[in-house]
């Protein structure tokens, strides 16, 4: 029985899941404008915020490089802007995107706790400041021009690398490195004593991360029509998709993406009316979230849907 229930909740969960990208899918035809515009913000924290749970949260390792990585897709896109296709400039974001994660995190992962968080943090200034005197002294000049996508070229585009996202952290969890993962983020040395090779599946899994990052920043320069390394390599961009996965919840995938989605939103709406006291509200917001949600958005509607059933039970 307990099989069967397990089996319809699943076949329910996939539906949606379904019926959620058929709706993104077919969105641009039937609106425009502003809606699509808040559309590709939100898909672009929750894919920013999902490749970063990926790693950090079976790990337990708190990685600050989003922005580095991200503003390399920027940078990509920029500098190759006109030379290659959309789609190829897309691609090789990512690849670079891998490629310097893997020594990134091939000489960092041995590092745990604060020490890897500050190195990671002091990742995006380096990367930031070598991109400024290359500028300097190779070009003279400081930022690039970039060619412009349409909105809806734009928005398939994120929509396509965040499904791949998605598929991507649903085959990690299920898979061995999954679970290698939570091994190490529970207990790293009883891992490694297991025959996991730990130093081998933290870079791998971080910089499989890194590709989805890298893709985002080089799909979103596209809306620019000027980037320079303070707007690429934006610090925001490593701390709020930490915020998004604490608001949402990390028990899952679902909760990163409701977290990004939410998160986006709220500071949208705050942004708009009451652009004097959006940091003050937005950081009342979000201790709030932090004290009284510690298992994000999704962990209180799971609380609050097991309280529910309880009741309805209570009787029989």
């Amino acid at each position: 029985m307990k099989t069967i229930r397990m089996t319809r909740n699943r076949g329910i969960t996939l539906g949606l899941l379904l019926i959620a990208f058929l709706i993104l899918a077919f969105l641009p035809q039937v609106t425009s404008g502003y809606v699509i515009t808040l559309l590709i913000d939100i898909l672009k924290f929750a894919i920013l915020t999902v490749a970063w749970v990926v790693f950090s949260g079976p790990s337990g390792y708190m990685s600050l490089a989003t922005a580095a990585f991200y503003g390399l897709g920027f940078y990509i896109a920029a500098v190759f802007s006109g030379t290659f296709p959309f789609p190829v400039l897309v691609i090789m974001a990512g690849a670079v995107a891998f490629v310097v994660a893997l020594g990134v995190g091939a000489l960092t992962l041995r590092l745990r706790g604060v020490y890897f968080a500050i190195f990671t943090f002091a990742l995006v200034l380096l990367v930031q400041n070598v991109v400024l005197e290359i500028e300097r002294v190779v070009t003279e000049t400081r930022g690039r021009f970039v060619d412009t996508v349409s909105t809806e070229g734009v928005y398939y585009a994120i929509f396509i690398v965040f499904v791949l996202t998605m598929l991507t952290a649903v085959l990690i969890r299920r898979s061995r490195y999954g679970l290698a993962l939570q091994s190490i983020g529970e207990y790293e040395e009883a891992a490694a004593h297991s025959g996991i090779n730990v130093v081998r599946t933290k870079v791998l899994t971080f910089a499989v991360s890194a590709i989805f990052m890298g893709m985002a920043g080089a799909v979103i320069a596209t809306r620019r029509t000027y980037i320079d390394p303070y707007i690429a390599f934006n610090l925001n961009t490593s701390f709020l998709p930490v915020l998004m996965a604490m608001f949402g919840g990390m028990t899952n995938l679902a909760g990163p993406v409701i977290g990004a989605a939410l998160f986006t939103y709220i500071g949208e709406i705050l942004l708009t009316r009451f652009p004097d006291l959006y940091m003050l509200i937005f950081g009342v917001v979000l201790i709030l979230a932090i004290l009284f949600m510690p298992n994000g958005v999704l962990g209180l509607a799971q609380r609050v849907w097991r309280k529910i059933r309880g009741g309805r039970r209570a009787p029989a």
